[in-house]
């Protein structure tokens, strides 16, 4: 598989250019509106000090017309004969003297604020009346402080000129006039320096307008151009995202212009090949661990069933170890118990009953042989020994054997006649061991004082078969459980609660062994009436 990769991106500096020129454009027009706001104000600040100015030029000649009208009141109280005392005439002459040099400080500020040609011509106008003022205060001084009061009755017309000449008249001129043309002057100078304010902030404030809508028209201008630039390649980095974020890793964002928005999608192009083959060796590494862990539990798995099968098999020998083990000891016991009850017998009858528990002991040495080979083999099946015998014999066995069995439990065993000319094929042992299985679990489940009868005839549909029945007034089988006494282990619900002991394998081993010798069992039954087990063999005839 041939990989091709895209050739690397040439370096381009186009879209940052275009950003930088944006930001420096709109930089220089803030720093133009910065400076323009700075002279703004700047100019504002000095209409406002020109008309502030004016109106202290005003405001100083109103106070000194003020002040001199106070002093003229205080000579006509004086001439009047009132206690006036000459300090308060010379606190009134300190005070016009600061109006005038507060006055004068302001005219030389005025004339540094404004040089027009008619504000000059007012300046100069301003400094004679002022200069006039001067001199009058002087004079002020010099005739107040030499005038003496009129003596009592006498002529006062000679005394209120000479105090008018005094007040209104110096340097020629009428300084009653002088003031009001000097207030005059000055109103129309603050008129003037408003209106230059107002004129000058509605210009400004124009000017103000006119450069913001400038600013804000170039700003809306560039986000614009700037907006439709970036539209396209925002909008496939974002859909490159949202696939990758979606898990859709097979997505390619196909993107050229600007330059440096192609770098950052060839960043995620291959960031999304990675995280594909990563994902890719991912599965492939968890495929090959999910085999690996299939594999360790299949064979974990099949080693547990094995280990199952072990356990079940390990117990179902012991069952049947303790079930093969129990009927030829029952035996045993069974037969001893009678030889030694009563009184001496005759060595007849002792003979008899050691001969009957060897052939139990006997039974018992085979079925402890038939267990290690079961145990050591791992199978079911028994080995039978086929040789011609007389079945006579294994049912006087089974007979003998059995009502030692029933003594012991307190049961009675009855038979009918046997038929005549029982001959087969088998292993007598196992017969015994079949039919002794059979008695043993029908006396087990009888009722103590109860019977069993064993019989055996010829086939009834006149086959060359032998049929023997094992029937008793025992607890019987219930019909649910019928159909599984035979399965291994199983035991029926009448079964456990007459006997809490017991396994269950004596009528899987007798079907067994029946099966073996070509034969088979049957069992019928209902609760609390009895059970008839049916052991169906085939004589010489049938087995050919």
């Amino acid at each position: 598989m041939t990989n091709h990769t895209a050739p690397p991106l040439r370096p381009s500096y186009e879209f940052r250019r275009r950003v930088s020129l944006a930001i420096g454009a709109l930089a220089v027009i803030a720093v133009l509106q910065g400076a323009f706001a700075l002279w703004a104000v700047s100019l504002a600040e000095h209409h406002l000090l020109r008309g502030r100015v004016a109106a202290d030029i005003k405001q100083g000649f109103t106070e000194l017309k003020f002040e001199k009208q106070q002093l003229r009141n205080w000579l006509a109280q004086r001439q009047f004969g009132a206690n006036v005392q000459d300090v308060d005439r010379d606190l009134l002459l300190e005070r016009m003297r600061a109006i005038l040099s507060r006055l004068h400080a302001l005219a030389d500020l005025a004339e540094e604020l404004d040089d027009g040609p008619a504000s000059r011509a007012r300046q100069a106008d301003r400094q004679i009346d002022l200069q006039v003022l001067d001199t009058s205060i002087a004079q002020l001084a010099r005739g107040l402080a030499d005038l003496n009061p009129p003596p009592v009755l006498a002529d006062t017309t000679e005394a209120w000129r000479l105090a008018n000449d005094l007040f209104d008249r110096a340097e020629g001129r009428d300084l009653r006039q002088l003031l009001e043309q000097s207030l005059e002057r000055e109103d129309i100078a603050l008129r003037e320096k408003r209106a230059d304010t107002d004129n000058s902030l509605g210009w400004l404030r124009r000017l103000w307008i006119g450069s913001t809508l400038v600013f804000v028209l170039a700003a809306v201008f560039l986000a614009a151009g700037f907006t439709q630039a970036l539209r396209k390649p925002l909008r496939r980095l974002a859909e490159g995202a949202e696939a990758l974020r979606a898990g859709d890793l097979s997505h390619r964002i196909d993107l050229d212009r600007p330059v440096e928005f192609a770098v950052v999608a060839r960043s995620m192009n291959d960031m999304a090949k990675e995280l594909s083959d990563h994902r890719r060796r991912e599965i492939e590494a968890r495929q090959a661990l999910e085999e690996q862990v299939a594999a360790q539990t299949a064979e974990l798995r099949a080693a547990l069933t094995l280990q199952q099968e072990t356990e079940i098999r390990r117990r179902q020998l012991f069952a049947e170890i303790s079930h093969e083990l129990r009927t030829p000891t029952t035996a045993i016991r069974g037969e001893a118990q009678v030889t030694l009850r009563g009184g001496p017998k005759p060595v007849a009858e002792y003979e008899g009953s050691l001969r009957r528990i060897e052939d139990a002991s006997r039974q018992l040495a085979l079925t402890i042989d038939d267990l290690l080979t079961m145990a050591r083999s791992d199978i079911d099946v028994l080995s039978l020994r086929h040789v011609p015998l007389d079945f006579h014999e294994v049912l006087n066995d089974v007979l003998s054997h059995g009502q030692a069995m029933a003594r012991a439990g307190q049961i009675r065993l009855d038979h009918d006649p046997w038929p005549d000319a029982l001959h087969m094929k088998g292993d007598a042992t196992r017969l015994r061991q079949l039919l002794l299985a059979v008695l043993d679990n029908a006396i087990r489940y009888s009722h103590p004082g109860g019977s069993v009868h064993l019989s055996a005839r010829r086939d009834p549909d006149g086959g060359p078969g032998l049929q023997v029945d094992i029937r008793d007034q025992g607890i019987g089988i219930s019909a649910e459980d019928l159909s599984q006494v035979f399965d291994r282990t199983f035991r029926g619900g009448n079964a456990a609660r007459f006997k809490s002991d017991g396994s269950g394998l004596g009528l899987s081993i007798a079907r067994a062994l029946a099966r073996g010798h070509g034969g088979d069992i049957e069992l019928v039954s209902s609760p609390e009436t009895g059970t008839t087990a049916r052991v169906r063999l085939p004589l010489l005839g049938a087995q050919g």
